[in-house]
């Protein structure tokens, strides 16, 4: 049950308290009885938010949490979000992405901003609590568990975890200029746009995940690079094999790039989609020290992803593979510990995709449910404006 814990004692003292004003003397003045109620009043109501226990929180947003929260509070749990802002803002990755055109329902495609702008009004509309702000410390170490921000400490009987995972970066000098405009960190969702189309592109890594992206693309582009940095590619041999055998594929051994350049424009708000300002990249070989001008007008990074779970490190029943993703039970969003879920880039290091995240953000929102409701610890809470508005299940 959702439940206000304030013991006796302290409803004792605040009535004894609001009671006793009336006889009160300071400096030979009577005290004003109802602006001490009022005071007594709010102090009474801000212990008792305080000490409140929510349903369920969600750690993130993006397209996991935001999935999480609609399923909460489509099923009257109210959840409490926090969307964060410096690690994992709100609405993740996707806020970098120009257009998004692998998300079903929408045939002409969407900006990634648009998307999670949908899919936040959506979970706020259905009654979700959104607080923009980091999350600074959690502590599952007792139950109900707590949640700290830079704000407020929230306890909760429940937690989603949707903090995502950060594409690493090479941080070139002019990197920031072409991010999400002729620079991305992912062919599949990428590498189909109009602007990639028949173009030369590159590729930079050179492990399993930049040899798949290399062949990918190669669907789009008769001219992929792809650039390792060491005198050879550390991906599988089969992997290998394939990019070798691929006539489409040109390989850079010893190669490390060192910026970006292109039309110089300003692309804050690119919207030419058709065409990409990106013209090429300059690589140094690392042996001979030759610089050299390459060509593109796409460039894939595949160095990996950082998930963001390092405020899950030390916390019990939460176990973190070899490159910090939290593993859940095979089939499901549940981590070790009963009532902790976690969903999206945070847990799937595999596909990383919007709808995958999505996915796993029903799975969390539906499991958090049921484990309340076998807890016997769920309270409704409906919200008016959503009634009548189409409950069913989807």
């Amino acid at each position: 049950v959702k439940m206000r814990l304030i013991e006796l004692p302290l409803c004792f003292f605040v009535c004894i308290l609001a009671a006793g004003s009336a006889f009160q003397l300071h400096a030979g003045r009577s005290i004003n009885i109802r602006t001490r109620s009022r005071a007594v009043s709010r102090l009474a109501m801000m212990q008792a938010k305080q000490l409140e226990v929510e349903n369920v929180v969600i750690i993130g947003s993006g397209p996991a949490g935001y999935t999480a929260a609609l399923y909460a509070a489509r099923a009257n749990l109210k959840p409490v979000v926090f969307e964060g802002v410096t690690v994992g803002p709100p609405g993740g990755q996707l806020m970098t992405t120009t257009e998004v055109e692998n998300f079903p329902g929408f045939p002409d495609g969407l900006t990634g901003p648009e998307l999670m702008t949908n899919m936040r009004l959506q979970a706020e509309k259905w009654g979700s609590e959104l607080y923009t702000e980091d999350v600074e410390k959690v502590d599952f170490t007792s139950r109900p568990f707590t949640i700290t921000s830079d704000s407020r400490t929230v306890k909760a009987h429940s937690v989603i975890i949707a903090t995502g995972a950060t594409a690493q970066r090479l941080r070139l000098p002019s990197e920031d200029i072409y991010w999400s405009a002729g620079v991305s960190a992912c062919a599949i969702c990428d590498g189909a746009a109009p602007m990639f189309r028949g173009a030369r592109l590159g590729v930079v890594g050179g492990g399993d995940s930049a040899t798949e992206e290399a062949i990918y693309l190669t669907k789009y582009s008769a001219d992929v690079h792809l650039f390792v940095r060491g005198a050879e590619m550390r991906a599988s041999k089969t992997l290998v094999d394939r990019v070798l055998a691929n006539k489409k594929i040109t390989v850079h051994y010893n190669s490390v790039i060192q910026d970006v350049y292109g039309s110089g424009k300003d692309t804050a708000e690119y919207t030419n989609f058709s065409d990409s300002p990106l013209q090429g990249v300059r690589v140094v070989d690392t042996e001979t020290k030759e610089l050299r001008d390459v060509p593109l007008r796409g460039l894939f990074y595949a160095i990996g992803h950082k998930p963001n779970t390092g405020l899950f490190k030390d916390q019990p029943g939460i176990t973190l593979d070899r490159t910090g993703y939290i593993v859940v039970k095979p089939g499901t969003v549940e981590t070790g510990l009963a009532g902790v879920f976690a969903a999206g880039d945070v847990q799937d290091k595999e596909w990383r995709q919007a709808i995958t995240a999505a996915g796993t953000g029903c799975q969390a929102g539906l499991s958090a449910e049921r484990y309340l409701v076998h807890e016997g610890l769920v309270e409704e809470v409906h919200l008016e404006t959503a009634a009548g508005e189409g409950g069913g299940a989807a």
